[in-house]
């Protein structure tokens, strides 16, 4: 499978974006896909997570409350709406399929089929 994420863009504090992970070339159910970020000098870090049968939801601590991902089933796609965005959300966001039903769900080590990234900037 191979996974696009597109969406990301410039937007003030506390605004809101929704970003998409479109995939293409799948041959089998999912494990679940997950968002990861990375700022620069930063390691890639664990955002949210979604299930394939089951939908259900992982929220890093940073962004819950703030952030919600869901999968449109019918095409494969999977959101990240993005509310209330701080400037420390500015990072490059990355989507990527969980390789197994093990591995922990925040560990970029668990996921492969990594989409090319898109640049979330956020200003003050």
């Amino acid at each position: 499978v191979q996974l696009q994420a597109f969406g990301g863009g410039l937007v003030q504090a506390g605004g809101s974006l929704r970003l998409s992970c479109a995939a293409s070339g799948r041959t089998s159910s999912s494990y679940g896909t997950g968002w990861f970020r990375q700022a620069p000098g930063k390691d890639r870090e664990f955002v949210a997570a979604i299930g394939w049968r089951s939908a259900s939801t992982t929220y890093s601590n940073s962004v819950r409350g703030r952030f919600s991902i869901s999968r449109d089933n019918s095409n494969g796609t999977v959101y990240l709406r993005m509310n209330s965005l701080k400037p420390e959300d500015t990072a490059v966001y990355y989507c990527a399929e969980k390789r197994g039903p093990t591995g922990l769900v925040r560990a970029p080590e668990s996921y492969g089929s990594w989409g090319q990234g898109t640049l979330v900037t956020v200003s003050s």
